[in-house]
């Protein structure tokens, strides 16, 4: 149980590191004149292209997968797909360091989906929330620049669906390897995010700008993916969202060192106060995952939700 806690914890950090980089390549790609769904439909597929390729030298099993666990991933996919717009559409909007912590506040809304579905939260998961409340509002109210009030509702609502795509993955894709999840999440991402390019914003920005910023980001969405839910598996939907929150740092570091953005004193003391509430995860119990006949998020339980005739699990 320690070993899979462990190990769910790397993978969580190692999530987290590569979470981080991603906005600050987005943003460079953003200044370099590409539109925020053509930054996101490049980056999804080429992400996707390079699962598809590992998987196909490397583990062609991780092909198959149950039938509620395909219909899972593309319910997952769709969510964090149309999240994935509303965030970097956000990001065309302000400063990559505020419009990332901002985006922070995904463990809160996983914490709130988990209560309304009846789940009791640990004290130390509590004192971890209230630590980090304040730490995110010092973090964004006490920034020197006006945040742009359509880019926050938008960076929360892709905040909001990013928990629920979480709860889905552990909800129901438990059973199914973190590649797999990965691969056909992915594909539903792509489809969403390519079919909003195609139809809103098909415009790319002038011959010879540079690629570059949009490969790297693929490539970290790849590795960040995998060691999600990898985390999730591990550690939990909430604990792995909670770790998760090293990225800010990452990304505020990036922020600092590449676009020049600054933080204030009293945003640094909100910083202080979420980095104590990630120390606090060595405190944390091993996360149960069973799915439940009741509550708000019942209707992810398969069982509860399609007839027992359906092929809920396909033979090998």
């Amino acid at each position: 149980m320690n070993n899979h806690r462990n190990q769910g914890i790397q993978y969580g950090i190692t999530s987290a590191l590569f979470l981080g980089i991603i906005p600050i390549l987005g943003k460079q790609s953003i200044n370099l004149g590409f539109q925020p769904l053509a930054v996101v439909a490049f980056r999804t597929t080429l992400a996707t292209i390079f699962i598809m390729l590992f998987i196909s030298l490397i583990r062609k099993g991780s092909f198959y997968i149950y039938p509620i666990g395909l219909i899972g991933c593309l319910l997952a996919g769709l969510i964090n797909g149309i999240g994935s717009i509303l965030y970097y559409t956000a990001l065309s909007r302000m400063n990559a360091s505020i419009a990332h912590l901002l985006y922070s506040f995904y463990p809160l809304f996983i914490a709130l989906l988990q209560f309304l579905d009846k789940q009791r939260l640990s004290k130390v998961t509590a004192i971890r929330l209230v630590l980090t409340l304040p730490g995110v509002y010092l973090l964004v109210g006490t920034a020197t620049n006006t945040i742009d009030p359509i880019g926050l509702l938008l960076m929360l609502a892709s905040a909001f669906l990013y928990a629920l795509h979480l709860i889905i993955n552990q909800r129901i894709l438990y059973e199914v390897p973190a590649p797999t999840v990965t691969l056909y999440t992915l594909i539903a991402m792509s489809v969403t995010v390519c079919l909003s390019f195609v139809i809103f914003s098909p415009h790319l920005p002038a011959h010879g700008t540079s690629y570059w910023p949009l490969i790297a980001m693929a490539l970290a969405t790849l590795i960040s993916r995998v060691t999600l839910f990898m985390g999730v598996k591990n550690l939990g939907s909430l604990q792995t969202a909670l770790l998760g929150f090293s990225e800010q740092f990452v990304t505020v570091f990036l922020a600092i060192t590449f676009l020049q953005e600054r933080l204030s004193l009293l945003q640094w003391l909100g910083a202080s106060l979420i980095g104590i509430s990630l120390l606090l995860v060595a405190f944390e119990k091993q996360s149960t995952n069973t799915r439940r006949k009741s509550g708000l998020l019942s209707w992810l339980d398969p069982q509860s939700t399609l007839s027992m005739n359906f092929p809920w699990k396909s033979p090998p």
